[in-house]
């Protein structure tokens, strides 16, 4: 059984613990992230800190990881790391290493919010109104073809980063060119400066039922099903309440999904159904806020995971989950190890091996 490294581990120690699960004491969860106080890192087998993934050592210090420790499954958990993976991809692969990533082209049409929006239209699905310019939004308020209140947003988004609600053409004008300003000031301005001119987009606000959508593929990108929750509430911009439910309408929008982007593992995505309307928001091709939903109601996407890096078949029951299983999220404390430390932006070719915390976890640096 490989080992799993989980990168950019952060707050997802759910994550560490279902992998762990999935193992079996068969293999350990290693994780690494830029913060030693990250929760998921008090949780893993091993843990190590390394640089921000801008860092230039950043991924040679993944790779010696993955060297050292037999890394055979590597999941990134962060938007902005993911085209960098991407990219990387061989490198893993030639010590050993599976990236549990969608190729370059995927990650970025999926990070690129206006054209998500043009691909899922061009796949037969709604999706809302969008707009590049100001001019075009105030053309469609003045023709009666939108109405307020209206979504701002970063064209090249995560985490909610940026997101405003103007209810007013007066609003709208306002956020819109201070959001722009903000938006220099957050980790999203390097994607975002490229074309500064259009890095903000302004969207009509859906009205219904909120879904989230985890459409899950295989590692050849093929598409085995779709775990469809109502969203019941909302926490910074994550799902935390959250019912399973079983909608033969939305696991079709979910199958069209998965069949033409054709990505790989699993595909977080949000969607809005009124009457017997249903629109696409949004689509991040990674483990999202919505999966331990899923997972609660007896999905098993780390096990399936697992059984296909190992040319298995995975159990059936790990692609299905019960209907109706209503589940909330809350937070609880892990204590923070006290960490080896080093300098975490110079690359420390052998890796220092730290003692075990008080839960025998290897506490380690590079």
């Amino acid at each position: 059984m490989p080992n799993i490294l989980l990168t950019c581990a952060g707050r997802r120690n759910y994550l560490v613990h279902y992998f762990r699960q999935a193992l079996g004491g068969q293999g350990e969860v290693v994780a690494v992230d830029s913060n030693p106080t990250a929760p998921a890192l008090q949780m893993a087998d091993r843990a190590f800190v390394v640089p921000t993934i801008n860092h230039p050592d950043y991924f040679d210090q993944l790779l010696e990881i993955c060297r050292q420790h037999r890394v055979g499954l590597l999941l990134s958990l962060n938007d902005l790391e993911l085209p960098l993976l991407a990219s990387q991809r061989d490198r893993f692969m030639a010590v050993g290493t599976l990236p549990v990533v969608s190729s370059p082209e995927v990650i970025d049409l999926c990070f690129d919010k206006l054209a998500a929006t043009e691909f899922l239209e061009q796949a037969g699905l709604k999706v809302p109104r969008t707009f590049v310019t100001l001019e075009d939004v105030r053309g469609a308020l003045g023709r009666d073809e939108l109405g307020l209140p209206l979504v701002i947003k970063p064209r090249w988004g995560s985490a909610s980063i940026g997101i405003e609600y103007p209810e007013s053409l007066e609003e709208l004008e306002m956020v819109w060119n201070l959001s722009k300003l903000r938006l220099l000031r957050t980790c999203l301005a390097g994607p975002s400066a490229a074309n500064l001119e259009q890095c903000m987009l302004v969207q009509e606000r859906l009205a219904g039922v909120e879904y989230g959508l985890d459409v899950v593929n295989d590692l050849e990108g093929r598409h085995v099903g779709t775990f469809v929750k109502q969203k019941k509430a909302m926490r910074a911009g994550e799902t935390d309440q959250a019912v399973t439910v079983v909608s033969p309408l939305l696991q079709g929008v979910g199958r069209k999904i998965g069949e033409a982007l054709q990505h790989v593992g699993n595909l977080d995505c949000d969607v809005f159904v009124e009457g017997d309307q249903c629109r696409v928001l949004e689509m991040n091709p990674r483990f999202g806020g919505g999966y331990p939903f899923s997972h609660a109601a007896g999905a098993n996407l780390p096990a399936a995971l697992l059984a296909w890096a190992q040319g298995k078949t995975p159990d059936p029951q790990w692609l299905t989950l019960r209907p109706g299983v209503a589940s909330a999220k809350c937070d609880h404390l892990v204590e923070v190890r006290d960490y080896a430390r080093s300098e975490t932006s110079v690359f420390v070719k052998n890796m220092l091996t730290g003692r075990k915390n008080q839960f025998g976890a290897a506490v380690e640096a590079v």
